[in-house]
């Protein structure tokens, strides 16, 4: 005999883009995201008997993204993500869980002669607000918050050494090298209880959006990294130092190598060590740190 262990379903990769036009100064703003939303709930006999009265059909799912993109504010994602979620729990009885995700693209007002431009925008990069919300029935809304593809290089103030040596090691110790990684970070919120909740917080979450950010490229830039590990924890501790409202602070950084090129055969040319000016980027393997840094006495959620 089988049974139904698990099950959600909904609608992926919906593009929604909003624009707000402030009529009285011209000033236009824009967002673009990338929204799913799944449900979970009594919705088994879908599956296991062909009964589709239980299921909202995914278009209406994704017709009810542009409604309330239309109805209400999303630039904060957080909020935006929580009035969805619970949007569904609320208008159907057999839906217990909702999960939303959303990716926000980043665009960037254009600076024209010095002044910000009202209605133009560049995209840097791949760099995404990410979010991801849980509204489950009873048991409140959970929110994590991300960055994720921020690219970031520095040529100095980047050490390696003091690392296991055995057998297997060629890897040579150097006290100045290059540092570039991915950064993918993310931040959970604790519980809340409801919709009301959330929006109470609203302005917090740009504002560590923003906190999380700097303190991510002023640790990168400002410190003598010992250590990929060292560096990524003493980011997360800032952070959660800043927003007591964190339970948790998790680091995802692919280490992206740079080597050096021996140039010597080419009458004698010196490109390595104090002379190394010339590297080859390497696109794989590479490392791959990952950390979560938690309150003191407190359980991390991994």
């Amino acid at each position: 005999m089988s049974a139904l262990a698990a099950a959600r379903y909904g609608k992926d990769n919906v593009r929604v883009y909003k624009v707000h036009r402030d009529q009285k100064t011209g000033i236009q703003t824009v967002v673009e995201m990338t929204v799913c939303v799944l449900l979970e709930g009594d919705i088994e006999t879908s599956y296991t008997k062909a009964d589709n009265s239980v299921i909202v059909a995914t278009d209406s799912i994704k017709n009810t993204i542009y409604i309330k993109a239309k109805q209400e504010s999303v630039t904060t994602p957080e909020v935006f993500g929580a009035i969805l979620g619970t949007h569904f729990i609320e208008k159907y009885s057999h839906i217990h869980s909702a999960h939303v995700n959303i990716i926000t693209h980043r665009w960037v007002r254009m600076e024209i002669d010095g002044k910000p431009h009202p209605h133009s925008f560049i995209k840097e990069g791949g760099e995404t607000r990410n979010v991801q919300v849980d509204v489950v029935e009873g048991k409140g809304i959970t929110v994590n918050s991300a960055i994720n593809g921020l690219t970031v290089l520095k040529s100095t103030a980047s050490q390696f050494w003091g690392f296991v040596r055995d057998e297997f090691t060629t890897l040579k110790e150097t006290w100045d090298r290059i540092l570039s990684t991915d950064v993918t970070a993310n931040w959970q919120w604790r519980n809340f209880a409801n919709l009301a909740e959330v929006k109470a917080v609203g302005t917090s979450f740009d504002a560590t959006w923003e906190t999380a950010r700097n303190i991510t490229l002023k640790t990168f830039a400002e410190e003598n990294s010992p250590s990929v590990q060292a560096t990524m924890y003493n980011m997360g501790e800032s952070i959660l130092a800043k927003q007591p409202l964190l339970e948790t602070v998790t680091y995802e950084l692919p280490n992206k190598h740079y080597f050096e090129i021996d140039l010597s055969w080419h009458n004698g040319l010196q490109n390595t060590g104090k002379d190394a000016e010339v590297y080859a980027p390497q696109s794989n393997p590479n490392g791959l740190i990952k950390c979560t840094i938690g309150r003191a006495g407190a359980k991390a959620k991994l």
